[in-house]
């Protein structure tokens, strides 16, 4: 990386001018930064489809772990609001969001730990070795 500015003369240049001339850094630093925006908000603007029929063909048919996701979300949003309709204490939720738990259904079994990953396979193929020997 050092090559960049102890050898290449364009880039001495380009520091050399900006250290001099202030307009001459302000128009640098606008072309780095508002160029590559522009040029960004236009791809995206050519990129994104405000097509309606493939929108509703989306709605339409979507897949089933979108069908899923939106189910699950409308459930955990339910029991939010019904919780604070209820004016339930949920600093418990936090909690044990923190502590990397989730929260149950059930009303005084709430907080239930994430179930370490289980290498059964694994276990199961060293004893056969231990065995064996």
């Amino acid at each position: 990386m050092s090559i960049l500015w102890e050898k290449s003369e364009t880039w001495r240049w380009l520091v050399r001018r900006t250290k001099e001339s202030k307009p001459f850094f302000v128009t640098f630093a606008t072309i780095c930064g508002v160029v590559p925006g522009i040029i960004g908000y236009a791809v995206m603007q050519l990129t994104n489809s405000r097509n309606p029929e493939l929108e509703a063909r989306l709605r339409n048919n979507p897949r089933p772990e979108t069908v899923m996701m939106g189910k699950a979300n409308r459930e955990r949003l339910a029991e939010y609001l019904g919780e604070l309709q209820r004016k339930e204490d949920t600093n418990d939720r936090y909690v044990a969001a923190l502590r990397g738990e989730t929260l149950t259904r059930k009303p005084y079994v709430r907080i239930q730990p994430i179930p370490k990953p289980s290498n059964t396979g694994a276990e199961k193929e060293q004893k056969a070795q231990k065995e064996q020997k």
